[in-house]
């Protein structure tokens, strides 16, 4: 409770911040979802057959899960609000259609024939008998569309836009439970919020329940329209991976960028996603800069028939121009230190069967219980081509985010996770690093990727993030993880104090 406490009073202008992007997105989606559904549950209210088509499409589209819609999104509309609103209006018209059209069509037939009978127009009918019977049902479908919008709204703070997701997300990556609790806890007061809001709603007449709905929505855009015309400044979006090493390293880029050309805004998404889903949006220009490592280009994003040397300057050259030459992207030169794959096993493990490389799995293959980053499951450079060229395989692999798999074998749920040879989960949950003794993976040094049209547009950039080149040790890279992850400090204060005390920053 004291560390909660303690976020909430040196944190609170981010979190009211967050508070109002995660009530925009929900009203925003909720509204169109709304617009969207009851309309088409009034025209198909007499035609049984489509409203069940309809109610069938609906269906179909909410079992796509959240994360694989919005990977379908980015590269057709960005990453940010747009993609996040689509999502989340796709996943609430099902409830508000179903309750409408079910509240429309259970009304009592005598009822309707006594309308008919006074005369009342098809138009008449629907305003003053139908939709004001169907309206408890309306209501009941659009707080529950409601619930589902705030719950899925976490997820927008994966493709950058923001609300108390960040704290989730936050929480599950540093393993700090204070920021978990309070992500998870704001936003249910806000279900319960809105909840409350919406019972409101349902006791007003139809037409000043629209009228409510319509300002909602002339604040809403007026607002957003005004910050957009207002803001005169060339702004940059700077994302990262999961985990507290890329939101170091963004902070860094931030910094430095703003402290050097005062022009220039810089957003920050940090726990952005995987490799995939980063390059991705920098293809399509929804974000500008993010830090990549010369390993992951190489076995990842380039094709290339030369394999990464072990010498970390040929790596580096190599990547540098297969970017260029098959996307066009410029890659900026990088900092100092290494953050390799590693394998590693609790203390138990390796001294129960004498493990010390990874060549000693191989005796040990069937006892072995992996867990590993999505990322090191999938890439060549991971477990792939691993298995490849040490001829292992393993009796079982799960996959999981970073954070989750070392407190998987901390709680002896597996015996083996892929890491980072800067992570400092290894000395603190006492593990120990197999060696590499056949080389296997390559050199993997971290430098800004950016399109060569960002930079021929700022060419400032370079000298700019350049100031990092042959900086940050493994050391420096370890320490400062230390202090995020385990120490649970804002990665932006840890970046900015590397930064000053290397004379970096004023």
């Amino acid at each position: 409770m004291q560390q909660i406490w303690h976020i909430l009073h040196t944190q609170g202008g981010e979190i009211v911040q967050s508070i109002g992007q995660h009530i925009g997105l929900s009203l925003i989606s909720l509204l169109i979802a709304a617009v969207i559904a009851i309309p088409l549950a009034i025209i198909l209210m007499n035609h049984q057959r489509l409203a069940k088509v309809m109610l069938q499409i609906t269906s179909i589209l909410q079992t796509i899960p959240s994360l694989a819609l919005l990977g379908i999104l980015i590269p057709l509309v960005g990453i940010g609000t747009v993609p996040s609103i689509i999502a989340l209006v796709i996943y609430a018209v099902m409830p508000i259609f179903q309750n409408t059209y079910s509240g429309l069509t259970t009304i009592d037939p005598s009822l309707e024939e006594a309308a008919t009978a006074f005369g009342l127009s098809r138009r008449m009918k629907l305003l003053r008998i139908e939709l004001p019977l169907a309206m408890p049902m309306i209501i009941s479908g659009i707080r529950i569309a409601m619930v589902m919008i705030i719950g899925t709204a976490t997820l927008a703070a994966l493709i950058g836009a923001g609300g108390l997701g960040t704290y989730i997300l936050l929480g599950i990556e540093t393993n700090n439970n204070a920021l978990l609790i309070i992500g998870a806890v704001l936003s249910a007061i806000l279900a319960l919020v809105f909840g409350a809001g919406i019972d409101w709603l349902g006791r007003l007449t139809f037409k000043k329940a629209g009228i409510v709905l319509a300002t909602l929505v002339v604040l809403i855009g007026g607002f957003a329209g005004y910050r957009q015309v207002t803001n005169s400044q060339t702004t940059l979006t700077v994302a990262g991976k999961l985990g507290s090493e890329p939101e170091i390293l963004i902070n860094m880029y931030k910094d430095l960028i703003e402290h050097d050309h005062p022009n220039i805004k810089v957003n920050t998404k940090a726990n952005f996603g995987a490799t995939s889903f980063l390059f991705k949006a920098l293809q399509s220009g929804s974000i500008d800069i993010y830090p990549e490592f010369t390993g992951t280009v190489l076995e990842s994003l380039v094709k290339t028939k030369q394999s990464a040397s072990h010498s970390p300057a040929k790596t580096y050259q190599l990547a540098k121009s297969a970017l260029k030459s098959q996307y066009q992207m410029a890659y900026l030169k990088p900092m100092a230190y290494q953050n390799g794959y590693d394998l590693a096993v609790t203390r138990q493990f390796a001294k129960k069967y004498h493990v010390k490389t990874i060549s000693d799995l191989i005796q040990v293959e069937n006892r072995v219980h992996a867990g590993f980053d999505p990322d090191f499951n999938q890439q060549k450079d991971g477990y792939p081509g691993l298995r490849q060229a040490y001829g292992l395989k393993f009796a079982s692999i799960k996959t999981m985010e970073p954070s989750i798999r070392y407190k998987a074998i901390a709680n002896g749920k597996v015996n083996l996770v892929d890491g980072y040879t800067t992570d400092p989960e290894v000395q603190a949950y006492h593990l120990v690093v197999l060696k590499d003794d056949r080389n296997f993976f390559p050199p993997y040094q971290g430098a800004p990727l950016m399109s060569e049209k960002l930079l021929t547009d700022h060419p400032e950039l370079r000298t700019t993030l350049n100031k990092l080149a042959g900086k940050v040790t493994t050391t420096d890279m370890q320490k400062m993880n230390y202090q995020v992850s385990v120490k649970h400090q804002k990665a932006a204060v840890v970046a900015r104090d590397y930064l000053r005390s290397h004379g970096l920053l004023d």
